[in-house]
């Protein structure tokens, strides 16, 4: 019996020894349960701060792209002002030149300028390759009467495009943008169109559309040239137009003080002054920077002009003739001196009203766009070579 208590002793030991090893082990799973729970915890939440961080890094990365792209903008305008800047001084000093110190002899002085007018013309001719001049009016297309008396309608001068654009009155900043001339004609007055409103107001009707920018005459103080981008509907650039004491460049539009044009060659203005009072000037602008790269005094007079017009380098002029429903063209002026009014022939403009407030030429198309008294005319040209003249 004591053997048998000794037993029951021992066995009641080890069964206490082994539930306290069982206990002890249970504490430290548990232990390390917890653990392992806290460490996944902390991985989840460095996980999450590492997502938030790398997010952040992109942002600014974006924002460190766009701040980059806007600087190179910023340069590129900077190196671009400073170009015009450079080529108005060099045109003022040209215009502005100091007096001599000695007398020169006046035979001298004509035969320098001369050459210097033969140097230009040379180069221009170099730039131009052009070579087509109207040879008649084929046909004339009524095709809307919208908005007021005076205004001015084209496509773009450089596009296949077939969007119209109405510039309707003398002081607007409102363009109505058309998808095409058919749905220009069957709308109801200008209910299909998309308004584009303009950051100022222009003056005049001498605006073109040429590659999908608008280029305007906005008049304050001084005359500038508005270059406005219809795609990103902001202002590309302007330009003070280096010539002062503007007056009407056409007697019959005082509104318009100057008038932009595009031929097969670019950007021109054709403008009247003071100096010059009775009789058009003409000038070839670079149409991405502004400048002005060539200047004209022509013989044709402002006096009953109605607009003008440039083709492949000749400026033609169109005058209210006294015989009722007609313009004509009566005065023409070739910056290459291939065309003049002697060898031009005769083009009539017919028309059913009064006189026309614009007139602009689309080189694609070989087709006039006119504003008269409130009506959107087309006319259809025929071409011809200079030289078969």
């Amino acid at each position: 019996m004591r053997g048998l208590a000794v037993f029951v002793t021992l066995v009641c030991l080890a069964t206490a020894q082994h539930q306290a090893l069982i206990d002890y082990l249970e504490r430290r799973l548990i232990t390390i349960e917890d653990r392992i729970s806290q460490w996944h915890e902390q991985a989840t939440r460095y996980a999450s701060d590492l997502r938030e961080l790398k997010q952040q890094m992109l942002s600014q990365l974006e924002n460190l792209d766009k701040e980059k792209e806007t600087l190179r903008m910023n340069l590129d305008n900077v190196g671009t002002r400073v170009d015009r800047v450079e080529r108005e001084l060099d045109y003022l000093e040209t215009q502005n030149g100091a007096q001599p110190c000695v007398d020169v002899d006046d035979k001298l002085i004509e035969q320098q300028v001369t050459l210097v007018k033969e140097k230009q013309k040379a180069k221009y001719s170099k730039l131009s390759d052009c070579s087509d001049m109207i040879s008649s009016v084929k046909a004339m297309k009524i095709l809307k009467r919208v908005g007021g008396l005076k205004g001015m309608w084209s496509k773009d001068a450089s596009r296949s495009s077939g969007k119209v654009y109405i510039f309707n009155g003398t002081n607007e900043d409102t363009i109505h943008e058309f998808a095409s001339v058919q749905d220009f004609t069957r709308s109801l007055g200008l209910s299909l169109s998309k308004d584009l409103k303009l950051p100022s107001a222009w003056s005049g009707t001498g605006h073109v559309v040429y590659k999908n920018h608008v280029y305007y005459v906005n008049q304050a103080e001084e005359i500038t040239v508005v270059k406005y981008d219809i795609k990103n509907n902001s202002v590309t650039d302007s330009a003070v137009f280096p010539v002062q004491d503007h007056v009407s460049v056409y007697g019959l539009t005082p509104e318009t003080l100057m008038d932009l044009a595009v031929d097969e060659e670019g950007l021109w203005a054709i403008y009247a002054t003071r100096q010059n009072e009775r009789h058009i000037s003409l000038a070839k602008m670079d149409s991405r920077s502004l400048d002005i790269e060539q200047m004209w005094d022509t013989n044709c007079p402002r006096e009953n002009a109605e607009g003008a017009f440039v083709i492949c380098g000749t400026l033609y002029v169109v005058y209210n003739t006294k015989q009722p429903g007609r313009s004509r063209v009566q005065c023409v002026f070739d910056v290459n001196d291939m065309v003049t009014n002697e060898d031009a022939p005769l083009i009539y403009f017919p028309k059913r009203y009064g006189a026309h407030s614009s007139l602009k030429y689309n080189p694609q198309e070989q087709l006039l766009y006119a504003w008269d008294d409130g009506y959107q005319i087309l006319y259809k040209l025929i071409m011809k070579k200079k030289l078969e003249i």
